[in-house]
């Protein structure tokens, strides 16, 4: 229906004036709302103004959600697919459902009728003729014009209904209000960034969405849920870039409401609460992991939710207090009957009983969820524990039964990969204690201390670095008897430290301590705005805040500023999509001669080829002598002898040493990735014929 409806609107109302009038409309569409809106700016400039942003704003989100759907349903356009199509523009290469041109047409038009009644007919006309053209010039169904027709008016309605809760909203706590748009705002414009920005997998995005086309209990560097949140997005969207990173913009957003009423539940103050539920969206550090879906992204919200319950489940000890006033009045009516009073507050000494058992049941939940992401969140438990034991009014929580059930609990979610573990002789421990460099003993490294401390300076951004630890640390000495002042020193100075310290032994990564920032932001926030600023030092903390983003947008479109390649953090994240196609261009020729598997010598190549390479083929990682990863654990040579096959490594050099007698022959291509005239990467491509198998050759170190 849809097909023949298309043929009878672009062939059979064929006509030479349509043939001249709709070309123009369908590239020019916005000069028709032009008069409209100058006549309603003459009589009511400011309600024009106002209506025109929103309206704006509408276009802005339905075209980015077009754009998004378009990539989920993945329909070809039907200048691309059928035969005999009256095509009058260019047919463009995105794909066709739904029409991106319809979609902004129907919000903005939504927009400008919804407040200028009058004009109704005439705006939504002009939308319709609009998607209209569409059709008819040949580049798109009737149901992409349909469907994006009430994707935009959806649009204006979600922008319209935003608009209203603000208006009410900030009358009553203004910096909520602040706070609510500002990161809906910024989650919105990174899941467009996503589906549309020039940043392609990192290899460990690509490897992490290997493992989840292999599920299991565990894997060899990491916990199991990281493959389980892609395995759902990709399940549900399709093996895409956009897929894969779904859930990095939701978890961070997630992270900051969590900031944000941890910081409220301390200090009762919207206006801190905005300023440190905010800071992760604008450091380096954290709003990378906004847009890369690694470990860190999941892991960074259970550790931030698992404060929130934390200090949930100790402040608890309130209901405690009550309990013993309880007792003690039962105790000295022992006798008599018990007051209206003493019955009340049993009742609520009860209630709260179960209600801050709770929290330690979800605290429980959430450390051991993400103890299977990353097992960084072993530190929870350390930095909890000197909480408690520093802090006298919490020392009770020791002889309790609610923090053992926590921890019993938190086990039992991460026995899958004790299980896994037991069953593959201990190899993420290995794994773990040669990243530690455990092996090499206690030495001593300036080099890799000031490497460690330098990034910090780098991923924070070096003013806010400074104003973070300075705060944090005055923060406690200018509150040291303050029970929430305390709470945040413990869990940021502990991770901190042990980093630093770590790093005059070996090679500490930059992301490493990143948990220690939630708190220690929280504390900075509360120094720096319990306090009357001088004008110098607001100023200072404006530069830094400015600096901080202006890093972080750098880092999102650092291709506009040249940086050489070794420099750009964004060069890792390009040059792959190239490979894999030029690897599928190998793939179907040798395949036309037999079977062909694809290899490298690098699991971040291997992984990279199985994402982009066309039909996302299985791929293996031959071990050359390199470092133990999960490709070997899955093996699968044995299964290859007699095949063809295709070696891919980073680099122009010749065929290596260990593989020349594994094939009967072999030839040699090279592949130089560009960008803007820059050399992203060079890669060998080696057609390797008659496959003899490999024999094994010794690991590097774990």
């Amino acid at each position: 229906m849809d097909t023949a409806l298309f043929f009878f609107l672009n062939q059979d109302l064929k006509n030479p004036i349509f043939d001249f009038i709709m070309p123009f409309v369908t590239s020019r569409a916005d000069i028709l709302f032009v008069p409209f809106i100058l006549f309603f700016f003459i009589r009511d400039p400011k309600k024009t103004l106002l209506v025109l942003s929103l309206s704006l704003l509408s276009v802005g989100l339905s075209d980015g959600s077009a754009s998004i759907l378009k990539y989920i349903f993945e329909r070809p356009r039907p200048c691309q697919s059928l035969e005999g199509v009256n095509l009058l523009v260019g047919c463009g290469k995105s794909f066709s459902l739904p029409s991106n041109h319809a979609a902004n047409a129907f919000a903005l038009s939504a927009g400008l009728a919804y407040f200028f009644r009058s004009a109704t007919m005439p705006f939504y006309f002009i939308a319709t003729i609009v998607a209209f053209s569409r059709v008819y010039v040949g580049v798109h169904y009737p149901s992409d014009v349909v469907s994006g027709g009430l994707l935009g008016i959806l649009s204006f309605f979600a922008v319209l209904a935003v608009y209203n809760w603000a208006k009410q909203a900030i009358m009553v706590d203004r910096f909520k209000t602040y706070f609510v748009l500002i990161l809906l705002t910024l989650t919105v414009l990174r899941l467009f960034y996503i589906n549309t920005g020039p940043l392609e997998l990192s290899p460990d995005e690509a490897h992490y969405w290997e493992w989840s086309r292999r599920l299991d209990l565990s894997y060899y560097s990491k916990g199991p849920v990281i493959a389980y949140l892609i395995a759902v997005t990709t399940g549900l969207l399709g093996d895409s870039t956009f897929a894969v990173r779904l859930l990095a913009p939701l978890f961070l957003a997630l992270c900051s409401i969590f900031v944000y009423k941890l910081t409220m539940e301390l200090f009762n103050d919207s206006k801190k609460a905005f300023f440190a539920g905010l800071l992760p969206q604008i450091t380096p550090l954290f709003a990378a992991f906004g847009v890369v879906m690694t470990i860190d992204s999941p892991f960074i919200f259970f550790w931030t939710l698992s404060l929130y319950l934390f200090w949930k489940a100790v402040t608890s000890n309130a209901l405690c207090v009550m309990r013993n006033v309880s007792n003690k009045k039962t105790h000295h009516s022992s006798r008599s009957e018990s007051s209206p009073d003493t019955d009340k507050l049993r009742g609520a000494s009860t209630l709260i009983t179960h209600h801050g058992f709770g929290f330690w049941l979800l605290l429980g939940l959430t450390v051991g969820l993400g103890l299977l992401t990353k097992y960084t969140m072993a530190f929870f438990y350390l930095c909890a524990f000197l909480f408690i034991i520093f802090s006298k009014e919490n020392r009770f929580w020791l002889r309790r039964k609610e923090p053992y059930v926590a921890f019993a609990l938190c086990l039992l979610i991460f026995s899958p990969v004790i299980i896994w573990n037991a069953n593959y002789d201990w190899v993420t421990i290995r794994h773990t204690a040669g990243q530690a460099h455990i092996a090499e003993g206690v030495k001593i490294s300036f080099k890799h201390f000031f490497e460690f401390l330098g990034s910090q300076i780098g991923v924070i951004s070096p003013l806010l670095f400074l104003l973070t630890i300075y705060g944090a640390i005055k923060n406690l000495s200018s509150r040291f008897t303050v029970h929430s002042s305390r709470f945040l020193f413990w869990f940021w100075a502990p991770v901190l430290g042990f980093f630093l310290v770590k790093s005059l032994q070996g090679k500490v990564q930059a992301n490493w301590a990143m948990a220690a920032y939630i708190t220690a932001f929280i504390a900075a926030a509360d120094f720096f705005l319990s306090r009357e600023l001088k004008k110098g030092m607001k100023v200072f903390l404006s530069i830094a805040l400015s600096l901080a983003f202006i890093m972080t947008m750098v880092a999102h479109y650092s291709e506009y500023f040249n940086l050489p390649v070794k420099k750009d953090p964004a060069s890792r994240l390009m040059g792959w999509k190239s490979l894999g196609e030029k690897a599928g261009e190998v793939y179907n020729d040798m395949a036309l001669k037999g079977p062909v598997f694809i290899f490298s010598d690098s699991y971040q190549v291997s992984s990279e080829l199985a994402f982009y390479t066309p039909g996302h083929p299985r791929t293996y990682c031959v071990n050359l002598g390199r470092r133990m990863n999960q490709y070997d654990i899955w093996g699968g040579f044995n299964n290859l002898l007699g095949q063809n096959a295709i070696f891919v490594k980073i680099g122009t050099g010749d065929f290596p040493q260990e593989l020349r007698n594994a094939f009967d022959s072999y030839e040699q291509e090279r592949l130089i990735v560009m960008r803007k005239g820059r050399v992203i990467r060079e890669y060998g491509i080696f057609r390797c014929y008659g496959f003899k198998g490999i024999k094994n050759t010794q690991y590097r170190k774990f």
